[in-house]
């Protein structure tokens, strides 16, 4: 195979293990036995899809465990366009978090993951719709790339192409390009450039996973006829591990936190169901790799390798795992004489890993600090160690970037543990630590990835390792390890983090949306941190024409490294409305640095760091307010308390127990976050008194939740049902239905501009069937579609106001839409009479 496609095959081997190497692996002997096992399977399954949370744990940890076939899975998309159950983060970061969900379920049930560079732009509801938006070439061109690096035996779509419309347009188009490329991936002229790095593929089979979501009900699915389809037993117990395949499944599917996925294993019998549409069909429709050899006869040269293995295996001693590195060591250097490139190069990672596991053989680079800044120095702490009787010398170290090799020629004995001092001088070219895909501005449907060989890596790339040489009988053999930061929790104990390169300073206007609503000026903070010791210069907030700043720049002096200042800048708007991006620039010895750092951190995933341009939305509205005092009572999570405090109101945030008489007297408004009635089951006895403060001259706004877990039947005071009904094209038109009624008129005049603009969609999940208590105040609906009414419904409870709605708020107002704004301070300002003095009135 040609050179760079061997270095290709190195880095994409690598950039997978990566994932695995914050957190040290150290398996078990039943682990090692298992990783043995699979050592001598060469047979590969891909599933596909189109969003994090689509794919079949089951299925999954099925090939990989029961079959111990190498199984991947590609989900088109990152999910930026999901909501997020954990956190307020949206769009690409919420991204970024799903991403790192899906890196830690495959870790689970034993898959790999994979993408393409399609953008969750949000619902579809068919797929011509979605491939309009994607670039359909680009799409198709990343999963025959991913088929033709993957080389799949088999491949496993989780939907059906021949049903469009009938569920989420990526779906549907998940499916129609994976059978579109069933055909294509071997021909050599369908995206010829790819040919450099790549082989051409042809895939034996390809299925169709189906289920019970295909059939309405669990019902009509047991009751079909499968006689036809490809049954497997997926119902297996695992007694090495003492999990069955679903209870593995369930952990897998668990990682999903975001999502709210959270699953209960079970146990006992269970099946799934493919359906073949392309390929050779099947005699024993119980054995998909059926005519497929998964054995190393499918290599030139690999016959005496499997036998090796074979051995190795039954020969394996769970008390002395040691006992098998020496067939280890001479299969491992037989894989490295083979001409096969593929196999070759996964096979002897696979073996590296298991001869470190059966000696353990524990190797690590520790960085100082977390931290680092291009053209800087890292100091490491190496450490090595053999635990075996297995005599081994550690050769030389070779650290990366720079391949600078140092020679150690240091024996390894039994239980000794060798401690190194190093470190790594960063190359001044050194990109910055953050998801690849988010780099470059991408478009509404599509990640800006150009290096072909990125396409698809499903994590962060870090370029800073170590390369430990190790010789074990006469064998040199380089184990890589990826620099961490490690430190020690007094709760937790021992932590890990991977080492980022961090810019030398990062700025941040705290406030993402600043409102001007009434001509004066307004103090906007920026907050300035330092990437490294001892960082000076100029900090400048950079605005459009008629908008007047000042200072025009402010000097700052930063002494430690991760040392933070928050300047003030004083920001006067123009007479007229305006929107306009502000940005801020950090100017450090005539160099300039853009960018707001942005830390993702959640227990079940790895930290994560994401830099995005320095950059908020002023608005110069027309916006007016009445002085009310709103207790938020947050859901899901969200961004609106923020938004509140913007249009100048005084937010106070409520937990479930103090829901009480006495505390929602001293408010004007309640409204509930979204998905609160999905999230926050003590809401269920609070309706009461939510319903009595309604009652008693207050207005109470729920804003969207799902219909399949809502917390209580009650949400409003009247009947009211929530649908799967939304409207995804957030410019469809949006018609009046209560042209009149105050919440269109008071103290904002609404008009069809205000819904310019919106962000992803209009809303979800509303009402279909409501109280006629309840006045339906818009009208909407996606193309080809009946109208949908229950975007906004008002009712008056005694002497106040209910209302829910199932506009998107949640998005539009921390993307700064003018109009949601407005719309929202009319809803808050519905118990006040339109006859209301102007003078109450906050321009």
């Amino acid at each position: 195979m040609h050179q760079n496609k061997i270095q290709f095959l190195l880095i994409f081997l690598f950039s997978f293990q990566i994932l695995l190497a914050q957190k040290p692996q150290k398996p078990n002997s039943v682990e090692i036995y298992n990783q043995i096992q699979k050592l001598n399977f060469l047979g590969s399954v891909l599933y596909i899809a189109a969003h994090p949370d689509d794919e079949n744990t089951r299925l999954i940890s099925y090939l990989s465990n029961d079959k111990k076939a190498r199984t991947g899975y590609l989900s088109l998309t990152r999910g930026d366009g999901g909501q997020n159950l954990i956190g307020p983060q949206l769009r690409e970061l919420l991204g970024v978090i799903r991403t790192q969900e899906l890196i830690e379920a495959r870790k689970i049930d034993g898959g790999e993951q994979f993408f393409s560079r399609a953008n969750d732009f949000g619902f579809s509801k068919n797929p011509a719709e979605t491939l309009e938006i994607w670039d359909k070439e680009k799409v198709l061109s990343d999963i025959i790339w991913a088929i033709r690096k993957f080389q799949p035996d088999v491949i496993i779509n989780r939907f059906d192409h021949r049903s469009p419309g009938t569920t989420h347009g990526h779906h549907t188009a998940s499916a129609m390009l994976s059978v579109e490329s069933f055909d294509l991936t071997a021909n050599p002229t369908i995206f010829p450039n790819q040919l450099s790095l790549v082989q051409t593929w042809q895939p034996k089979r390809q299925f169709f996973n189906t289920s019970w979501w295909f059939y309405g009900s669990k019902e009509k699915y047991d009751a079909a006829d499968k006689s036809n389809l490809t049954s497997i037993q997926t119902g297996v117990y695992y007694p090495n591990l003492g999990k069955s395949n679903q209870e593995i499944a369930a952990l897998s599917r668990s990682a999903h936190q975001s999502q709210g996925f959270g699953a209960t294993g079970v146990r006992g019998e269970d099946k799934e169901y493919l359906e073949l549409i392309n390929g050779e069909k099947l005699k024993d429709k119980s054995d998909i790799f059926e005519g497929i050899d998964t054995s190393w006869n499918r290599i030139k040269g690999g016959k005496a390798i499997g036998d090796l293995l074979t051995l190795i295996a039954t020969q394996f001693d769970s008390k002395n795992p040691s006992a098998s590195i020496p067939n280890l060591v001479k299969a491992y250097s037989m894989i490295q004489s083979l001409d096969e490139n593929h196999w070759k190069t996964l096979k002897s990672e696979e073996i590296k890993n298991i001869i470190a596991a059966c000696s353990g053989l524990y190797l690590e680079a520790v960085a100082q600090n977390q931290e680092a800044t291009p053209g800087s120095t890292v100091k490491l702490k190496l450490e090595a160690i053999n635990r075996s009787t297995t005599p081994m010398q550690l050769s030389s170290i070779t650290t990366l970037p720079g391949h600078i090799n140092t020679l150690q020629n240091r024996p390894l004995n039994n239980n000794v543990s060798e401690n190194i001092a190093s470190e790594i001088l960063l190359p001044s070219s050194i990109e910055y630590t953050q998801p690849y895909w988010l780099k470059e501005k991408g478009t509404e449907g599509m990640y800006a990835v150009e290096d072909q060989k990125n396409i698809g890596i499903p994590d962060v790339i870090r370029d800073v390792k170590v390369i430990f040489n190790v010789k074990i009988n006469e064998i040199e053999i380089p184990f890589e390890r990826t620099v961490i930061y490690k430190y020690n929790d007094e709760v937790k104990g021992e932590m890990y983090n991977y080492l980022d390169i961090v810019p030398e300073v990062t700025t941040s206007i705290l406030n993402k949306v600043s409102l001007f609503n009434n001509g004066k000026n307004k103090s906007i903070a920026v907050k300035i941190k330092a990437g490294k010791d001892n960082v000076k210069g100029n900090l400048q907030l950079e605005l459009s024409k008629k908008w007047i700043v000042s200072p025009k720049s402010v000097p700052f002096n930063l002494d430690k490294k991760g040392m933070e200042q928050v300047i003030y800048f004083d920001v006067t708007p123009p007479s007229e409305t305006s929107e306009i991006i502000a940005k801020s620039i950090a100017i450090v010895d005539n160099k300039k640095f853009d960018k707001d750092q942005v830390i993702i951190d959640f227990p079940h995933i790895t930290k994560q760091q994401v830099l995005k341009p320095a950059e908020a939305k002023f608005i110069k509205i027309d916006l007016k307010t009445i002085n009310k005092r709103i207790g938020y009572i947050m859901g899901a999570g969200d961004e609106v308390p923020e938004s509140l405090a913007q249009m100048g109101y005084k937010v106070t945030l409520l937990k479930p127990e103090e829901i009480t008489p006495e505390k929602l007297e001293s408010l004007d408004v309640v409204i509930t976050g979204v998905r609160a009635y999905n999230t926050v089951p003590e809401l269920a006895n609070k309706q009461s008194i939510l319903f009595d403060f309604v009652k008693g001259g207050k207005t109470m706004l729920v804003q969207y939740n799902t219909p399949n877990t809502i917390i209580s039947t009650n949400i409003a005071p009247y009947p009211l049902k929530i649908s799967n009904d939304r409207v995804t094209e957030e410019n469809a038109e949006v018609r009046f239905l209560a042209p009149n009624h105050p919440v269109m008129n008071y103290p904002n005049k609404i008009t069809s501009k205000d819904f310019e603009g919106w962000k992803q969609e209009q809303g979800l999940y509303y009402p279909n069937e409501f109280d006629k208590a309840f006045t339906p105040i818009l009208s909407s609906n996606d193309k080809g579609e009946s109208p949908k009414k229950g975007a906004l419904l008002v009712a008056p409870y005694g002497k106040g106001h209910y209302i829910y709605t199932g506009l998107s708020l949640f998005r539009e107002l921390p993307e700064g839409v003018s109009g949601a704004y407005r719309l929202l301070s009319n809803i808050i300002s519905l118990e006040t009479p339109p006859t209301v003095p102007a003078q109450k009135l906050k321009p």
